[in-house]
C-alpha cells in the first residue's frame, strides 16, 4: 500500500508528531526537529511524496535520517505508527480541553485510559455521571477539584507570546481566507484566546472548513456565523463569519478591546475597515492602538520604514549563532544603514562573555567587515553587565574606544527597590553609557518585573542623555507598552531593539516596535530613526 498524501497533508502529520512528542515530554531537540521539517514541507513545491520514494527527501535541508524513516513509513502505509500510539496514550481533542480548564496532561491521559474516553462530550458526561472516582488516584476531593475546573476555562496570567498568537492566527486566518482579528491582531504581549474573521455568504462551509483545520482538535461551540474550536494546547479559537457587506464592521468589532469598541458607540455597516473609519469621521487606527478607550494615532506615529537600524544584537562571540558578517549582511538586506553589535561581558555568567581583550579583537573583525560592507556600517558595541556595587563590567578605556554601549542587568534582580535602583542610576550615570537595555528584567509566563523604581529611572535617564531599550524578544518586550508611555511622559528618547541572536531574530525588531506604536511613540522620540552621525555623536 502506497499513499499520496499532499505536502500539507504530509505536514499536519508532522505538526501533530511534534505537538504529541511535546506534551509526552520527548526530547526537545525532536520537538523541533519535526516542527521545522513540517514547516518545510508545507513550503516545498515539488511533491514530497514523491521525493520520498525516489530516495531523495534528504535533499531538503533539514531532513536526517529519523525524520525520513517516519516519512518513508508515513508515504508507504498512510500513518505513522508512534504517532498512532500517542494518539492513543494522549488524545488529542481531550488533552487540548485539559489545558484549557488547567488540567495536566497526565491527568487527563489517565481519566482517558481508565475510563476508556475519547471526545470532549464523553467526558462531560462521565464527569456528570460521578464515574471520576472510577480512576486510581482520584478520591472524592480530587474529583471535586477537576470538576469544578471543568465548569469554567482557566483564567490566569499565561498565555501565547506575540510571536506564537500572531504566527498561529495568521496560519488559520490564511487557511480559512480570512483575517487575523482579536488581542493577537493588537500585538498583545500575552494572548489566551484567539480570533479570526472571514468574509462568507456561506457561513456553514466556512465553519466546515475551519472545523477540518489541523490546528483545531474539537469544536467546542457552532452557532449560525460563529464557531469555536480548540487548539492542541487548549487555546480557543473563534471564528466570526460576516456578510461581505459588514466584514469592516466585523473586524474592527472582533479586533479592539471591548472598552476600545465600546468608546466608538454604534458602528455603521461597512465592507472594510477604512471606510467604517470615514464614516465615524475618524483617522484609520492602527490596530496595535485599538487597546485603550479614545485612542488615535500621532500624526508621526514611528513605522519600520523609520528605522534605520539596530543597536542590539549578538555573535557567535556570545551566545548567538551567527558571525559578524553574517548579522550584518542579513541587517544590510533588511535595508538598514547600521547594526550595533553587542555581546555580553563576564559578569553574565551563564552564557560566555567578552573581556577588554576580546572586544579589542572583537573591533578588528567589524572593521574588516566594515571595509567590505561600506557605507554599511557595523557597530562596535557591548552589552555590558552592571555589577553588584553598580560598577561596570569593562575597563574605561576600552568603552571609551566603543560606538555603542548599553546595560544589563542579568544577576540581582530579586534586590530590594532602593538597592537595585541605586545600582542601575549609578551605572547609568557613566559617560560611555548610551542605554539601559531590558530594564525591568520580565520573562514573560516566567518572570515578574524587578522592584527597580522607574519613575528614579526615568529621571537619570533624561538627566544622562541614556535612552531606554524596548526590547523586541517575545518573551521579554520590556518596556511594556505602558512604561513606554510613561517614559515619554518624562521626556526619556526610546531606543526599539530586536535583542537577536540570529540573523534571523532580527525580525523580532518589529515586536519592539510594535510595542511602542502601542504607546504612541512618534519618529523623533526614537534614536534609531536617527541617521548614524546621530547615533554615534555626542548625546
Amino acid at each position: 500500500m502506497t499513499s499520496d498524501l499532499t505536502n500539507a497533508e504530509i505536514a499536519d502529520r508532522l505538526s501533530l508528531f511534534a505537538a504529541l512528542l511535546e506534551l509526552a515530554e520527548s526530547s526537545p531537540f525532536a520537538v523541533r526537529a519535526y516542527a521545522r521539517a513540517a514547516e518545510l514541507i508545507r513550503s516545498t513545491p515539488a511533491p514530497v511524496a514523491d521525493l520520498v520514494r525516489e530516495g531523495r527527501i534528504r535533499e531538503l535541508r533539514g531532513i536526517g535520517p529519523g525524520i525520513e524513516s517516519k516519512l518513508r513509513e508515513l508515504v508507504a502505509t498512510g500513518e505513522i505508527a508512534e504517532l498512532r500510539a500517542l494518539q492513543e496514550e494522549l488524545p488529542p481533542e481531550l488533552v487540548s480541553y485539559g489545558r484549557l480548564h488547567g488540567v495536566s496532561v497526565k491527568r487527563i491521559s489517565a481519566i482517558a485510559r481508565a475510563l476508556r474516553i475519547a471526545t470532549v462530550p464523553e467526558l462531560q458526561a462521565a464527569v456528570a455521571a460521578g464515574r471520576l472516582r472510577e480512576v486510581p488516584g482520584i478520591g472524592p476531593a480530587t474529583e471535586s477539584a477537576i470538576a469544578s475546573a471543568f465548569a469554567a476555562p482557566r483564567r490566569d496570567a499565561r498565555g501565547l507570546t506575540v510571536n506564537r498568537s500572531r504566527a498561529l492566527s495568521r496560519e488559520i486566518a490564511d487557511a480559512v481566507g480570512g483575517h487575523m482579528a482579536g488581542a493577537a491582531r493588537r500585538f498583545a504581549e500575552l494572548t489566551s484566546e484567539l480570533v479570526v474573521v472571514v468574509a462568507s455568504d456561506q457561513p456553514d462551509e466556512a465553519n466546515e472548513r475551519f472545523a477540518a483545520l489541523p490546528w483545531i482538535v474539537t469544536i467546542l461551540e457552532r452557532d449560525g456565523r460563529r464557531a469555536v474550536g480548540l487548539t492542541l494546547d487548549g487555546v480557543p479559537v473563534t471564528l466570526v463569519v460576516a456578510d461581505p457587506a459588514v466584514f469592516g464592521t466585523e473586524l474592527v468589532r472582533a479586533t479592539g478591546s471591548s472598552d476600545w469598541v465600546a468608546d466608538l458607540g454604534t458602528l455603521p455597516d461597512a465592507a472594510d475597515e477604512e471606510s467604517l473609519f470615514a464614516a465615524l469621521d475618524l483617522p484609520f487606527c492602527p490596530p496595535e492602538l485599538r487597546e485603550l478607550p479614545g485612542a488615535r494615532p500621532p500624526e508621526t506615529l514611528v513605522d519600520l520604514s523609520d528605522i534605520r537600524g539596530d543597536l542590539h544584537c549578538h555573535t557567535r562571540w556570545s551566545d548567538g549563532k551567527a558571525s559578524v558578517r553574517e548579522m550584518a549582511t542579513a541587517a544590510r538586506d533588511r535595508g538598514y544603514e547600521y547594526l550595533a553589535i553587542c555581546d555580553h561581558t563576564p559578569n553574565v555568567g551563564v552564557v560566555p562573555g567578552l573581556g577588554s581583550d576580546d572586544l579589542r579583537r572583537q573591533g578588528e573583525e567589524i572593521g574588516a567587515v566594515n571595509a567590505e560592507l561600506a557605507p554599511f556600517r557595523v557597530l562596535r558595541g557591548v552589552e555590558c553587565d552592571i555589577r553588584s556595587d553598580g560598577s561596570l563590567d569593562v575597563e574605561d578605556d576600552v568603552l571609551r574606544e566603543l560606538d555603542w554601549v548599553q546595560l544589563s542587568l542579568h544577576a540581582g534582580q530579586r534586590r530590594l527597590r532602593a538597592d537595585l535602583t541605586k545600582i542601575v542610576t549609578e551605572a547609568m550615570r557613566h559617560p560611555a553609557v548610551r542605554a539601559l537595555s531590558h530594564p525591568t528584567g520580565r520573562i514573560l509566563n516566567h518572570r515578574p518585573e524587578n522592584a527597580l523604581d522607574l519613575d528614579e529611572v526615568f529621571s537619570v535617564a533624561k538627566e544622562a542623555g541614556v535612552a531606554l531599550e524596548v526590547n523586541g524578544l517575545p518573551d521579554r518586550l520590556d518596556l511594556s507598552a505602558a512604561h513606554t508611555r510613561e517614559a515619554l511622559a518624562a521626556g526619556v528618547r526610546i531606543v526599539l531593539n530586536s535583542d537577536a541572536h540570529s540573523a534571523v531574530g532580527l525580525a523580532s525588531l518589529e515586536f519592539a516596535l510594535a510595542t511602542a506604536r502601542k504607546a504612541g511613540v512618534t519618529i523623533d522620540a526614537v534614536v534609531n530613526t536617527s541617521p548614524l552621525a546621530a547615533v554615534v555623536g555626542p548625546r
